[in-house]
C-alpha cells in the first residue's frame, strides 16, 4: 500500500497537526506528502521522518504542477490519493481524471464556509469546492454531526467513515510558562484560545464578552496567526482590552501555554472536530466552546466544561463569569481531570491510525 496525501502547506491550525501526527504513524515507505509551498507543515514533517515532496507553484493559481503531479503519482505507483483543503481538493479532480487512483478526503471544516468574507471570488470558489467535494471515492468525518452534513451535500452515507481526530496523550502535564512578563500574574484567570486569525473561529464573540464581564484579572491568550489579524488587534484597541488579550502568533509550546492556563476557549461559528480541545484536555484544562462539528462527543457541560450556541455573545459571557467562579471555588482542576480521563482514552491517535489503515487497505481491496 502507497498513500499520497495532499495539501497546500500553508496551514498552521488544526489540519496541519492531523496531517502531522496521523502519517507519523504510518510505516515511512508507505506514506508521502505533497505540499504546493514551504512552510511550518513541511518542516515539521520531514522532523517528524515524513517524506515530503514539494511542488512549488508560483501563486495558487498556478496550474502547471498538475502535469508533474500526475507524472509522480504514476511513477511512484500510489494506490491512493487523501487530499486535504480546498486547494488540493480542486486539483483532486484532475488527479484523480488522469490518473484513475482512489480519492479520497478528510474534510477539516465546512467547505460552503471555507470562503467566507471573500466577495464573488469567494463565492466562485466555493462552488467550485463543493464540486469537488462530491467527486471523491470516500470522506472522512472527524464527528457524526460532520458526518450528516456530507450526507446532506448528497455524499452516500456508505462513503463517509467517522474517525475522530486523535493526539498521543501524556501521563504527565507539559512545565507551565512563566507568564509574567506579558503582565500576567499568578492571581489572574487564565483562558488560551489556539485557533486561526479568520473571521469563521469567532474571536469578536470572545473579546466582546471580555468587555461585558470587565474585569482586568481575566487574561486571553490568542495562538495562530492569519488573515485577520490587523483587524483583530484594531478591535482589542477599540475594546480598551489591550491589557487583557495577548496575540501570541504561531507556537509550538501550545502544550505548556495549556498547562499554564486556568480554561481553553473555542467559539468557532463552524468546526468538525477541533484538535486544540484535545490539546487542551491533555493538559487536564476544562474548555468552553461553541457548539460546532463534534465537541459535544467530548464535553459534558458543567462536568468537564461548558458548550454554548455558537454567535451568542451573552451565553459565552455567562459561561466565561461561570468557569470563573468554578476557578475561584477551586472545581475546574476537577474538571479538567475528569476532562482527560475520558479524552485519553476515546480521542487517542491509536484509534485514528488504526480505522484510517482499514479503509485505506478496504479502497484498495475494491479495485
Amino acid at each position: 500500500m502507497k498513500v499520497l496525501h495532499l495539501i497546500s502547506g500553508g496551514e498552521t491550525g488544526g489540519s496541519r497537526k492531523h496531517v502531522i501526527t496521523l502519517l507519523s504513524k504510518f510505516p515511512k515507505d508507505q506514506v508521502v506528502l505533497a505540499v504546493f509551498q514551504e512552510g511550518a507543515l513541511a518542516e515539521e514533517a520531514r522532523k517528524a521522518g515524513i517524506r515530503v515532496e514539494l511542488f512549488l507553484q508560483s501563486s495558487r493559481y498556478d496550474l502547471s504542477i498538475l502535469k508533474r503531479l500526475v507524472a509522480f503519482i504514476k511513477s511512484e505507483k500510489f494506490d491512493i490519493i487523501h487530499t486535504h483543503g480546498p486547494r488540493a481538493n480542486l486539483f483532486g479532480i484532475y488527479l484523480h481524471k488522469k490518473t484513475k487512483v482512489k480519492w479520497l478526503t478528510t474534510v477539516h471544516s465546512d467547505p460552503s464556509l471555507d470562503f467566507i468574507k471573500s466577495g464573488v471570488k469567494g463565492r466562485v470558489f466555493t462552488n467550485l469546492h463543493l464540486y469537488a467535494v462530491k467527486k471523491m471515492d470516500y470522506y472522512f468525518a472527524v464527528s457524526e454531526r460532520f458526518k450528516e452534513n456530507l450526507i446532506k451535500l448528497g455524499i452516500e452515507r456508505d462513503k463517509v467513515q467517522t474517525v475522530y481526530n486523535g493526539i498521543d496523550f501524556t501521563e504527565e502535564k507539559a512545565e507551565p510558562l512563566s507568564l509574567g512578563d506579558m503582565g500576567v500574574n499568578d492571581t489572574d484567570f487564565v483562558m488560551t484560545m489556539v485557533a486561526r486569525l479568520h473571521p469563521i473561529k469567532g474571536h469578536d464573540i470572545v473579546f466582546n464578552a471580555l468587555k461585558n464581564i470587565n474585569n482586568p484579572s481575566v487574561k486571553l491568550l490568542l495562538v495562530g496567526d492569519g488573515p485577520i489579524q490587523k483587524e483583530l488587534e484594531k478591535m482589542v484597541q477599540d475594546l480598551n482590552l489591550r491589557n487583557q488579550v495577548y496575540f501570541l502568533g504561531f507556537r509550538h509550546d501550545v502544550d505548556q501555554l495549556y498547562a499554564s492556563s486556568h480554561l481553553g476557549l473555542l467559539a468557532s461559528h463552524s468546526e468538525s472536530f477541533p484538535l486544540a480541545l484535545l490539546e487542551a484536555a491533555n493538559q487536564r484544562v476544562p474548555i468552553l466552546t461553541t457548539d460546532v462539528g463534534g465537541v459535544g462527543e467530548l464535553v459534558s457541560p458543567k462536568e468537564t466544561g461548558w458548550i454554548v450556541p455558537v454567535k451568542d455573545t451573552k451565553a459565552y459571557e455567562m459561561a466565561i463569569r461561570d468557569a470563573l467562579a468554578c476557578y475561584q471555588d477551586n472545581q475546574l482542576s476537577g474538571m479538567g481531570e475528569k476532562l482527560y480521563d475520558y479524552a485519553s482514552t476515546t480521542f487517542s491517535l491509536e484509534n485514528l491510525y488504526k480505522t484510517t489503515k482499514q479503509v485505506y487497505f478496504d479502497l484498495i481491496d475494491k479495485n
